[in-house]
């Protein structure tokens, strides 16, 4: 077996014979070889390699890959909005079904529908805030067992202070 400092020195003879020779000739001629026995040239070269040193040629081990450490992305989170569908058990409405008519309808993302409450003759959710006027105007039109979606935004409520629910008790 060849050691390692050979491998050094074929390196070294091969960056001289590139250097200073023609090697267009040479290139044919592997090709030809190569197409020949129906190799591929990196093949054909190493056969040819390992005619002129005896054993095997061993290369220093590859070095080592450097991983970099990739700081992940602090998103800032995505503002939801509370909507209301026309649609609920009575139209048996059930939460998977719901999530993924949602998600083939609007292309919103899965994590992206939350607080998903199915009551008897409505549903409500939260989507992103964002959505395009042209998918919610799609969706109000989907039929759900023959009932429209019709969704809506819901208005969020502004909770009153205490001070002001004291107003409306009666004196005694």
């Amino acid at each position: 077996m060849v050691e390692n400092n050979t491998f050094e020195i074929i390196v070294g003879q091969l960056r001289g014979i590139i250097k200073h020779r023609h090697l267009d000739g040479k290139r044919n001629a592997v090709l030809i070889l190569a197409n020949e026995l129906e190799i591929s040239p990196l093949d054909c070269a190493a056969a040819l390699l390992s005619l002129h040193f005896e054993g095997d040629v061993t290369s220093p081990p590859p070095p080592p890959i450097q991983t970099v450490t990739v700081e992940p992305l602090d998103l800032p989170p995505i503002k939801l909005q509370r909507y209301r569908l026309d649609v609920g058990k009575k139209q048996r409405v059930d939460l998977e079904w719901l999530k993924t008519m949602l998600i083939e309808e609007s292309g919103v993302d899965r994590n992206n529908i939350q607080n998903i409450s199915i009551r008897n003759d409505y549903t409500l959710l939260e989507l992103p805030d964002e959505m395009p006027s042209d998918i919610f105007l799609h969706l109000k039109n989907i039929e759900v067992n023959g009932y429209k979606l019709n969704i809506k935004r819901l208005k969020v409520r502004k909770s009153t202070p205490k001070s002001n629910s004291n107003r409306f008790r009666r004196r005694r």
